[in-house]
Protein backbone atom coordinates (compact mmCIF):
# COMPACT_ATOMS: atom_id res chain seq x y z
CA UNK A 1 0.00 0.00 0.00
CA UNK A 2 1.46 3.59 -1.06
CA UNK A 3 0.86 6.60 1.16
CA UNK A 4 -1.35 8.04 -2.01
CA UNK A 5 -4.18 5.28 -0.69
CA UNK A 6 -5.62 7.09 2.09
CA UNK A 7 -8.66 5.82 3.94
CA UNK A 8 -11.39 7.69 4.64
CA UNK A 9 -13.50 8.62 7.95
CA UNK A 10 -16.52 10.45 8.86
CA UNK A 11 -15.40 13.54 11.00
CA UNK A 12 -17.61 13.07 13.77
CA UNK A 13 -15.69 9.36 14.12
CA UNK A 14 -12.39 11.40 14.12
CA UNK A 15 -13.52 13.94 16.46
CA UNK A 16 -14.72 11.78 18.97
CA UNK A 17 -11.72 9.85 18.76
CA UNK A 18 -9.09 12.69 19.25
CA UNK A 19 -11.22 13.89 22.35
CA UNK A 20 -11.00 10.44 23.85
CA UNK A 21 -7.40 10.66 24.01
CA UNK A 22 -6.52 14.03 24.90
CA UNK A 23 -9.37 13.03 27.80
CA UNK A 24 -7.10 9.88 28.84
CA UNK A 25 -3.58 12.05 28.89
CA UNK A 26 -5.39 13.97 31.44
CA UNK A 27 -6.75 16.91 29.55
CA UNK A 28 -10.09 18.05 31.24
CA UNK A 29 -13.32 16.96 29.02
CA UNK A 30 -13.95 20.61 27.95
CA UNK A 31 -10.41 21.18 26.69
CA UNK A 32 -10.19 18.31 24.84
CA UNK A 33 -13.42 19.15 23.08
CA UNK A 34 -11.87 22.52 21.94
CA UNK A 35 -8.40 20.33 21.46
CA UNK A 36 -10.56 18.06 19.01
CA UNK A 37 -12.22 20.83 17.23
CA UNK A 38 -9.51 22.79 16.44
CA UNK A 39 -7.61 19.08 14.93
CA UNK A 40 -10.96 18.19 13.15
CA UNK A 41 -11.61 21.64 11.69
CA UNK A 42 -7.72 21.54 10.15
CA UNK A 43 -8.77 18.58 8.75
CA UNK A 44 -12.00 19.34 7.11
CA UNK A 45 -10.48 22.38 5.56
CA UNK A 46 -8.04 20.22 3.94
CA UNK A 47 -4.76 21.65 6.13
CA UNK A 48 -3.58 18.26 6.85
CA UNK A 49 -0.66 19.35 7.90
CA UNK A 50 -2.49 20.69 11.31
CA UNK A 51 -5.01 18.13 11.74
CA UNK A 52 -4.63 14.54 12.93
CA UNK A 53 -1.36 14.35 11.71
CA UNK A 54 -0.44 16.71 14.73
CA UNK A 55 -1.93 14.36 16.97
CA UNK A 56 1.02 12.09 18.10
CA UNK A 57 2.69 14.72 19.11
CA UNK A 58 0.91 16.29 21.00
CA UNK A 59 1.18 12.94 22.64
CA UNK A 60 4.33 12.52 22.35
CA UNK A 61 5.09 15.93 24.46
CA UNK A 62 2.67 15.39 27.50
CA UNK A 63 3.74 11.79 27.61
CA UNK A 64 7.05 13.55 27.64
CA UNK A 65 6.42 16.02 30.05
CA UNK A 66 7.71 18.85 27.65
CA UNK A 67 3.45 20.70 27.92
CA UNK A 68 1.20 19.81 30.68
CA UNK A 69 -2.22 18.86 30.04
CA UNK A 70 -3.80 21.09 32.40
CA UNK A 71 -4.17 24.57 31.03
CA UNK A 72 -4.43 27.25 34.11
CA UNK A 73 -5.25 30.35 32.29
CA UNK A 74 -3.49 33.79 34.73
CA UNK A 75 -4.39 37.33 33.78
CA UNK A 76 -1.23 39.46 34.47
CA UNK A 77 -2.97 42.58 33.34
CA UNK A 78 -6.08 44.00 31.79
CA UNK A 79 -7.97 47.17 31.02
CA UNK A 80 -11.47 47.47 29.53
CA UNK A 81 -9.99 46.47 26.05
CA UNK A 82 -6.93 44.40 26.46
CA UNK A 83 -5.68 41.86 28.77
CA UNK A 84 -2.48 39.53 29.28
CA UNK A 85 -2.62 35.94 29.90
CA UNK A 86 -0.12 33.50 31.47
CA UNK A 87 -0.70 30.18 29.90
CA UNK A 88 0.71 28.17 32.27
CA UNK A 89 2.95 25.75 29.90
CA UNK A 90 -0.35 24.43 28.79
CA UNK A 91 -2.52 23.39 25.59
CA UNK A 92 -2.07 26.11 22.69
CA UNK A 93 -5.59 25.44 21.49
CA UNK A 94 -7.29 26.33 24.95
CA UNK A 95 -5.35 28.86 25.96
CA UNK A 96 -6.28 30.74 21.86
CA UNK A 97 -9.96 29.90 22.53
CA UNK A 98 -10.04 31.72 25.23
CA UNK A 99 -8.05 33.95 24.70
CA UNK A 100 -10.28 34.83 21.64
CA UNK A 101 -13.14 34.21 23.68
CA UNK A 102 -12.35 37.20 25.86
CA UNK A 103 -11.12 39.89 22.61
CA UNK A 104 -14.90 39.21 21.64
CA UNK A 105 -15.77 39.62 24.83
CA UNK A 106 -14.11 43.17 24.86
CA UNK A 107 -14.63 43.74 21.79
CA UNK A 108 -18.81 43.42 22.50
CA UNK A 109 -18.75 45.86 24.91
CA UNK A 110 -16.24 48.89 23.47
CA UNK A 111 -15.48 48.09 20.25
CA UNK A 112 -11.94 46.15 19.87
CA UNK A 113 -10.28 43.68 22.04
CA UNK A 114 -6.82 42.95 22.13
CA UNK A 115 -5.47 39.88 24.34
CA UNK A 116 -1.73 38.48 24.32
CA UNK A 117 -0.85 35.07 25.73
CA UNK A 118 2.26 34.04 26.46
CA UNK A 119 3.94 30.57 27.98
CA UNK A 120 1.56 28.75 25.41
CA UNK A 121 2.48 25.79 23.18
CA UNK A 122 1.56 24.94 19.98
CA UNK A 123 -2.28 26.24 19.10
CA UNK A 124 -2.98 24.59 15.62
CA UNK A 125 -4.49 26.28 12.89
CA UNK A 126 -4.54 30.03 13.32
CA UNK A 127 -7.62 30.30 11.10
CA UNK A 128 -9.81 28.81 13.70
CA UNK A 129 -9.08 31.73 15.77
CA UNK A 130 -9.66 34.20 13.51
CA UNK A 131 -13.31 32.59 12.11
CA UNK A 132 -14.69 32.69 16.09
CA UNK A 133 -14.43 36.36 15.74
CA UNK A 134 -16.17 36.11 12.07
CA UNK A 135 -18.77 34.31 13.31
CA UNK A 136 -19.78 37.28 15.85
CA UNK A 137 -20.01 39.19 13.17
CA UNK A 138 -16.19 41.06 14.14
CA UNK A 139 -13.25 41.19 11.97
CA UNK A 140 -10.49 38.78 13.81
CA UNK A 141 -6.69 38.88 13.59
CA UNK A 142 -3.97 36.55 15.54
CA UNK A 143 -0.48 35.60 15.09
CA UNK A 144 1.76 33.36 16.90
CA UNK A 145 5.27 32.94 16.90
CA UNK A 146 7.04 29.00 17.05
CA UNK A 147 10.20 27.38 17.19
CA UNK A 148 13.28 28.85 14.78
CA UNK A 149 13.29 27.98 11.35
CA UNK A 150 13.05 30.82 9.27
CA UNK A 151 16.49 32.26 7.98
CA UNK A 152 16.27 36.38 7.39
CA UNK A 153 16.70 37.88 4.14
CA UNK A 154 20.50 37.64 3.02
CA UNK A 155 20.74 34.40 6.05
CA UNK A 156 20.82 31.04 5.90
CA UNK A 157 20.47 30.56 9.99
CA UNK A 158 16.99 29.41 11.19
CA UNK A 159 16.27 32.25 13.36
CA UNK A 160 12.78 33.32 13.51
CA UNK A 161 9.68 30.50 13.79
CA UNK A 162 6.60 30.09 10.52
CA UNK A 163 4.90 33.12 12.63
CA UNK A 164 1.21 32.84 10.98
CA UNK A 165 -0.56 36.38 10.61
CA UNK A 166 -3.96 35.44 10.24
CA UNK A 167 -7.09 37.59 9.50
CA UNK A 168 -10.93 37.13 8.91
CA UNK A 169 -13.51 39.14 7.90
CA UNK A 170 -16.85 38.26 7.23
CA UNK A 171 -18.96 38.92 3.95
CA UNK A 172 -22.03 38.50 2.72
CA UNK A 173 -21.22 35.65 1.30
CA UNK A 174 -21.46 31.77 2.28
CA UNK A 175 -18.17 31.84 3.18
CA UNK A 176 -15.97 34.79 4.91
CA UNK A 177 -12.17 35.70 3.77
CA UNK A 178 -9.77 34.36 5.88
CA UNK A 179 -6.20 34.42 4.92
CA UNK A 180 -4.61 31.92 7.16
CA UNK A 181 -0.93 30.94 6.25
CA UNK A 182 2.45 31.49 7.65
CA UNK A 183 5.05 33.66 6.65
CA UNK A 184 7.58 31.54 5.75
CA UNK A 185 7.18 29.79 2.22
CA UNK A 186 6.06 27.03 3.87
CA UNK A 187 5.87 25.38 6.93
CA UNK A 188 7.58 22.63 8.41
CA UNK A 189 3.91 20.34 9.12
CA UNK A 190 3.97 20.83 4.85
CA UNK A 191 7.64 19.03 4.70
CA UNK A 192 6.33 16.61 7.37
CA UNK A 193 4.00 15.80 4.50
CA UNK A 194 5.81 15.80 2.04
CA UNK A 195 8.57 13.54 4.15
CA UNK A 196 5.54 10.44 5.01
CA UNK A 197 5.54 9.97 0.82
CA UNK A 198 8.95 10.39 -0.01
CA UNK A 199 8.09 13.25 -1.78
CA UNK A 200 10.85 16.14 -2.34
CA UNK A 201 10.04 20.09 -1.71
CA UNK A 202 9.92 22.36 -4.22
CA UNK A 203 13.27 23.78 -4.74
CA UNK A 204 13.35 27.56 -3.29
CA UNK A 205 11.64 26.24 -0.23
CA UNK A 206 14.69 25.73 2.06
CA UNK A 207 18.33 26.99 2.19
CA UNK A 208 20.92 25.54 3.70
CA UNK A 209 23.89 27.00 6.09
CA UNK A 210 25.92 26.38 2.92
CA UNK A 211 23.95 28.94 0.73
CA UNK A 212 22.09 25.71 -1.65
CA UNK A 213 19.23 25.30 -2.08
CA UNK A 214 17.66 21.91 -0.62
CA UNK A 215 15.12 19.56 -1.83
CA UNK A 216 15.24 16.24 0.16
CA UNK A 217 12.00 16.64 2.63
CA UNK A 218 12.96 13.84 4.84
CA UNK A 219 16.96 15.15 5.45
CA UNK A 220 15.39 18.63 5.66
CA UNK A 221 13.43 17.46 8.84
CA UNK A 222 16.68 16.17 10.41
CA UNK A 223 18.73 19.54 9.28
CA UNK A 224 16.12 21.39 10.98
CA UNK A 225 16.05 20.14 13.83
CA UNK A 226 19.80 19.88 14.01
CA UNK A 227 20.08 23.93 12.17
CA UNK A 228 21.85 23.16 9.35
CA UNK A 229 19.29 24.07 7.55
CA UNK A 230 16.39 27.20 7.54
CA UNK A 231 12.97 27.90 5.82
CA UNK A 232 13.30 30.65 3.26
CA UNK A 233 10.61 33.72 4.36
CA UNK A 234 7.53 34.27 1.60
CA UNK A 235 9.01 35.70 -1.44
CA UNK A 236 12.17 33.23 -1.10
CA UNK A 237 15.85 34.29 -1.07
CA UNK A 238 17.01 37.67 -1.47
CA UNK A 239 14.96 40.61 -2.39
CA UNK A 240 14.25 40.27 -6.49
CA UNK A 241 10.88 38.38 -5.10
CA UNK A 242 10.11 40.28 -1.99
CA UNK A 243 11.41 37.76 0.17
CA UNK A 244 12.32 40.87 2.48
CA UNK A 245 8.83 41.59 2.89
CA UNK A 246 7.89 38.05 4.32
CA UNK A 247 10.90 38.57 6.61
CA UNK A 248 10.04 41.34 7.92
CA UNK A 249 6.05 40.57 7.92
CA UNK A 250 7.25 37.22 10.29
CA UNK A 251 9.60 40.15 12.62
CA UNK A 252 6.68 41.52 13.15
CA UNK A 253 4.71 38.55 14.03
CA UNK A 254 7.54 37.37 16.41
CA UNK A 255 7.29 40.81 18.13
CA UNK A 256 3.60 41.08 18.77
CA UNK A 257 3.66 37.32 20.16
CA UNK A 258 7.17 37.26 22.36
CA UNK A 259 7.22 41.17 23.23
CA UNK A 260 3.43 41.87 24.29
CA UNK A 261 3.36 38.60 26.42
CA UNK A 262 6.53 39.02 27.91
CA UNK A 263 8.07 35.70 26.71
CA UNK A 264 11.27 34.13 25.29
CA UNK A 265 11.92 35.21 21.52
CA UNK A 266 13.96 32.97 17.93
CA UNK A 267 16.70 30.83 19.24
CA UNK A 268 15.17 31.07 23.08
CA UNK A 269 12.25 29.55 22.28
CA UNK A 270 14.33 26.01 21.73
CA UNK A 271 16.36 26.92 25.01
CA UNK A 272 13.43 26.86 26.74
CA UNK A 273 11.81 23.68 27.56
CA UNK A 274 8.88 23.37 26.06
CA UNK A 275 9.23 26.18 23.17
CA UNK A 276 6.84 28.63 25.10
CA UNK A 277 5.16 30.61 22.63
CA UNK A 278 3.71 33.76 22.44
CA UNK A 279 0.15 34.25 20.24
CA UNK A 280 -1.28 37.75 20.41
CA UNK A 281 -5.89 38.06 19.35
CA UNK A 282 -7.29 40.82 18.10
CA UNK A 283 -11.32 41.08 17.84
CA UNK A 284 -12.60 44.14 15.99
CA UNK A 285 -16.46 45.13 16.94
CA UNK A 286 -17.42 46.17 12.53
CA UNK A 287 -20.58 47.30 14.46
CA UNK A 288 -18.76 50.18 15.77
CA UNK A 289 -18.00 51.62 12.38
CA UNK A 290 -21.07 50.84 10.50
CA UNK A 291 -23.96 48.13 10.06
CA UNK A 292 -22.89 44.67 9.83
CA UNK A 293 -24.73 44.22 6.89
CA UNK A 294 -23.68 47.13 4.89
CA UNK A 295 -19.74 46.01 5.52
CA UNK A 296 -21.09 42.29 4.76
CA UNK A 297 -22.16 43.54 1.41
CA UNK A 298 -18.49 46.05 0.49
CA UNK A 299 -16.32 43.38 1.51
CA UNK A 300 -18.55 40.21 -0.26
CA UNK A 301 -18.55 42.73 -3.65
CA UNK A 302 -14.99 43.16 -3.52
CA UNK A 303 -14.37 39.37 -3.20
CA UNK A 304 -16.82 38.90 -6.30
CA UNK A 305 -15.09 41.31 -8.60
CA UNK A 306 -11.99 39.80 -7.91
CA UNK A 307 -13.62 36.42 -8.99
CA UNK A 308 -15.35 37.85 -11.76
CA UNK A 309 -11.62 39.45 -12.85
CA UNK A 310 -10.09 38.15 -16.19
CA UNK A 311 -8.56 35.09 -15.79
CA UNK A 312 -5.01 34.27 -16.82
CA UNK A 313 -4.54 32.13 -19.94
CA UNK A 314 -5.53 28.48 -19.05
CA UNK A 315 -6.95 29.09 -15.59
CA UNK A 316 -10.39 28.17 -15.16
CA UNK A 317 -10.79 29.99 -11.87
CA UNK A 318 -9.90 32.83 -9.74
CA UNK A 319 -10.20 32.11 -5.91
CA UNK A 320 -10.40 34.44 -2.71
CA UNK A 321 -8.42 33.51 0.45
CA UNK A 322 -10.90 30.66 2.59
CA UNK A 323 -12.80 29.68 -0.59
CA UNK A 324 -11.34 26.25 -1.46
CA UNK A 325 -10.93 25.52 2.32
CA UNK A 326 -14.45 26.41 2.53
CA UNK A 327 -15.73 23.66 -0.45
CA UNK A 328 -13.32 20.97 0.94
CA UNK A 329 -15.44 21.33 4.05
CA UNK A 330 -18.75 20.75 2.22
CA UNK A 331 -16.45 17.65 0.27
CA UNK A 332 -15.02 15.89 3.44
CA UNK A 333 -18.58 16.29 5.18
CA UNK A 334 -19.66 13.90 2.39
CA UNK A 335 -17.34 11.55 1.65
CA UNK A 336 -14.88 11.44 5.24
CA UNK A 337 -11.34 12.77 6.00
CA UNK A 338 -8.72 11.21 4.18
CA UNK A 339 -5.77 9.78 6.31
CA UNK A 340 -2.55 8.10 4.89
CA UNK A 341 -1.48 4.84 6.04
CA UNK A 342 1.32 6.46 8.30
CA UNK A 343 -0.69 8.58 10.26
CA UNK A 344 -3.38 5.94 10.43
CA UNK A 345 -0.22 3.94 12.62
CA UNK A 346 0.05 6.62 14.83
CA UNK A 347 -4.08 6.50 15.43
CA UNK A 348 -3.77 2.85 16.06
CA UNK A 349 -0.88 3.26 18.28
CA UNK A 350 -2.85 5.87 20.40
CA UNK A 351 -6.07 3.29 20.43
CA UNK A 352 -4.11 0.78 21.61
CA UNK A 353 -1.30 2.49 24.03
CA UNK A 354 -4.42 4.07 25.74
CA UNK A 355 -6.59 1.19 26.06
CA UNK A 356 -9.30 2.96 23.66
CA UNK A 357 -12.36 0.94 22.12
CA UNK A 358 -11.77 -0.03 19.16
CA UNK A 359 -12.48 2.48 16.01
CA UNK A 360 -11.84 0.39 13.33
CA UNK A 361 -8.59 2.05 11.89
Amino acid sequence: MTEQEAHYFPANMLVKFMKDVFMKLNIPSEDAEICADVLIQSDLRGIESHGCQRLKMYYDRIIQGIQSPQTKLTIIKETATTARIDAGHGMGHVAAYRGMELAIKKAKEYGTGAVSVGNSTHYGIAGYYSLMAVKEGMIGITCTNARPSIAPTFGVDGMLGTNPLTIGIPTDEEFPFLIDCATSITQRGKVEVLARTKTPVPEGWVISNKGELTTNSEQILTDLIAGTSALLPLGGAGETLGGHKGYGYATAVEILSAALSDGPFMKDLTLSKGYKLGHFFLAINVENFLPLSTFKKISGSILRQLRASTKAPGQDRIYTAGEKEYYNKLEYKKSGIPIMPSILADLRFLQKELNLPDYHF
